[in-house]
This record gives C-alpha cells, structure tokens and sequence, in this order.
C-alpha cells in the first residue's frame, strides 16, 4: 500500500520507551517498515470486512 517510505516512528520516543538501551541508526529503519507492515495489513482486513475504519481488532 505504501508508495514512499515516511518516518511512521518519533525516534525520541523510541529512545524513552528503551530508557538506558543504545538503539542503532538502522534499528529506526526496521521498526518503521514493521510498523508499516502492520498498518498495511490492519488496513487490509478492515477493507474485507467492508470497512473504512480501522479498529484494534485489525491489529
């Protein structure tokens, strides 16, 4: 679904959530394509169930 890749993560709060843990440069880069990916499937099954609204129970 995604045409061009958009930061979907703020990496300060990732580096917050993680507290004291190093995060590395290309940890951002495969969280937000995780991130991606989820939305695309939650967007997906809304879609095959004749919705327009994605819910947590898409997730």
């Amino acid at each position: 679904m995604r045409e061009c890749m958009a930061d979907l993560i703020v990496k300060n709060s990732v580096k917050e959530e993680l507290d004291d843990m190093n995060v590395s440069r290309d940890f951002y880069d495969a969280l937000d394509e995780e991130v991606a990916d989820l939305l695309d499937d939650a967007a997906r099954r809304a879609q095959a169930n004749d919705r327009k609204t994605v819910q947590p129970r898409d997730l």
